[in-house]
């Protein structure tokens, strides 16, 4: 018997697109920190593809470089295959699923609503909910009103762990079930 193991870009396939393409399925985005990578704000600009920036109006390109983006990704195009291969495991963002019906524009328009928080001193900061280590830390604390506050529209929030050969899953609510699903990339010594 032979050991296979399937590629990365198999295993998020069956992760993020389990029913495929078909009409009505839900959409998949990634939810990215363009601070933690040169390469990600011209990997969302050159993809084609439905994408918004998180920051409103004019930017200056150094902000614009590490501004936070949101990018529906498809798993028919080249773009999604790259983002994966050059930046799974590098914490390069979360991810978002969300039903049909929801907009880019909607999930836009709630997520902007995250991007500042205040501390006890009442001191004014941004909080980078998007970066895998912020909310892998972050969402386990939530109360359930804190918890739909941060989902709004979306169904699934996705973070890949530390060592980017597993992921957690994250429902909206949980409705009694587990507040998180860990998927691990199978091993060839899992899958024969």
């Amino acid at each position: 018997m032979s050991q296979f193991r399937p590629s990365l870009n198999e295993w998020l396939t069956a992760e993020f697109w389990p029913q495929g393409m078909q009409p009505g399925t839900p959409k998949v985005y990634a939810l990215l920190d363009g601070a933690r990578d040169p390469r990600i704000e011209p990997l969302v600009r050159s993809s084609g593809a439905e994408f918004s920036c998180l920051y409103a109006g004019e930017l200056a390109p150094c902000l614009s470089a590490a501004a936070p983006y949101l990018l529906q990704l498809d798993p028919q195009q080249p773009y999604t295959w790259r983002l994966f291969e050059e930046g799974w495991g590098q914490s390069w963002g979360s991810f978002v699923i969300a039903p049909a019906h929801v907009s880019l524009d909607d999930l836009r328009s709630h997520f902007r609503t995250l991007l500042r928080v205040t501390d006890p001193d009442g001191n004014l900061l941004v909080f980078r909910f998007y970066d895998p280590r912020v909310l892998r830390v972050y969402l386990p604390t939530c109360t359930a009103q804190e918890r739909a506050a941060m989902f709004g529209p979306a169904s699934k929030l996705i973070a890949e762990t530390n060592t980017g050969n597993s992921l957690i899953v994250y429902p909206a609510d949980p409705a009694g079930g587990p507040a998180a699903r860990v998927s691990g990339w199978p091993s060839a010594d899992a899958v024969g």
